[in-house]
């Protein structure tokens, strides 16, 4: 009989990965490889130093052996791997923990700092321990009514209500999480087919012209480091985590592609050849690095204020984020007669759908109708 144990493997970090010990070996039947190890993606901490630490360390071992003990009785079923009828039931908050957690153990902040209020807003609704045998559909629709009714979780003066685009950011989470719930089999039924999804409401993209971001480059600004990542995001369109992240090693010339990066997105994870053109090349070569990382590692929470400065002080008058110089080279690309294809592969987007989203910023049917009535007006 295969016996199933609970290990630790030491992380770079302070932090230590749970996986499974087979004995003997198991068929992993994704792969179809022999294999003793099943690695849980959960994480708990090393040395422990608080007491939310060692509530975390305890409550994350909890959910790891109810695994192992699934796992346990899918082998002796002979249904490793497969969906079965075994199904036990789980705390969902927890659960929705170690996804979370999940996230921040990637490296990925930014999703995980949207995901961990996702958390805390579904932890504010299960006023009770909730567990996942107990979820079903009118569960899910009372979550759904009351995202669309509750207060942030922010500390402000007064209580303001969430957007619904960000509660319906907030609902994708929770389905996520309950379509992984479903594939561990904690969960016997798939949910999502029966829920309705939030409908996001559509918002204004703004965008920077070819003057403002002229303007923006003769501007001073504290950090400038932060202005050469804000203009090369507009000559290439690439996002913060793409150019954050962007090495030496990935950038190339030749003569038939000119300038060009080696790109695995973040979001979408394929890779591409990315052209930039020479202008956003020069803003590389200008940064002190010729080794590793060309903007060296700087967090978001870094730029934000230099760069609302740094737009004060132009008087552009604007609401602008990092993520709105990527919105300005999808938008002066069409409004300069790049076909929304072409576009859409330099965007990254899986979607063509997605780029329609900047044709409504610049609809040059709706401008080029505007300007064909002209009346000669005394005085005017």
């Amino acid at each position: 009989m295969i016996k199933v144990s609970l290990r630790e493997k030491k992380l770079k970090s302070d932090k230590l990965s749970l996986y499974l010990d087979y004995y003997p070996p198991i068929i992993n039947p994704t792969t179809g490889i022999e294999t003793r190890r099943e690695f849980l993606n959960i994480h708990i901490f090393k040395n422990p130093k608080s007491q939310d630490e060692k509530k975390y360390n305890s409550d994350t071992l909890s959910l790891a052996n109810v695994v192992k003990s699934k796992r346990e009785v899918q082998i002796r079923n002979k249904e490793f791997g497969f969906k079965d009828n075994v199904n036990i039931s789980i705390d969902l908050v927890g659960f929705y923990k170690r996804i979370v957690d999940d996230y921040y153990n990637k490296g990925s902040k930014s999703n995980y700092s949207t995901w961990k209020s996702s958390l805390n807003h579904f932890e504010n609704f299960c006023i009770y321990a909730i567990t996942t045998s107990q979820i079903d559909i009118q569960f899910v629709n009372r979550y759904r009514n009351y995202l669309l009714n509750a207060n942030t979780t922010r500390n402000l003066d007064e209580p303001k209500r969430l957007s619904r685009n960000t509660a319906a950011t907030y609902f994708k989470h929770f389905l996520s999480v309950l379509k992984q719930a479903y594939k561990e089999n904690f969960i016997e039924k798939n949910l999502i087919e029966e829920a309705e999804y939030i409908k996001e409401e559509e918002t204004h993209r703004e965008y920077l012209t070819e003057e403002e971001l002229t303007l923006l480059w003769k501007t001073p600004i504290k950090k400038e480091k932060v202005k050469h990542m804000a203009i090369f995001s507009a000559l290439s369109g690439l996002r913060f985590v793409d150019i954050n992240n962007l090495d030496w090693k990935k950038v190339y010339n030749d003569k038939h592609q000119g300038y060009y990066i080696q790109l695995r997105e973040q979001k979408t994870k394929s890779i591409q050849n990315h052209p930039i053109s020479e202008t956003a090349y020069n803003i590389l070569k200008s940064q002190n690095t010729t080794t590793g990382l060309v903007f060296g590692d700087i967090k978001y929470t870094q730029i934000t204020r230099p760069l609302k400065e740094w737009l004060v002080a132009t008087g552009i008058n604007k609401k602008i984020s990092f993520h709105n110089f990527r919105h300005s080279y999808a938008t002066l690309q069409l409004a300069n007669g790049t076909d929304i294809y072409t576009v859409s592969k330099l965007l990254g987007h899986k979607n063509v759908a997605t780029t329609q989203i900047y044709t409504k910023v610049l609809d040059k049917n709706k401008i080029e109708a505007a300007n064909r009535i002209n009346l000669k007006l005394d005085g005017i």
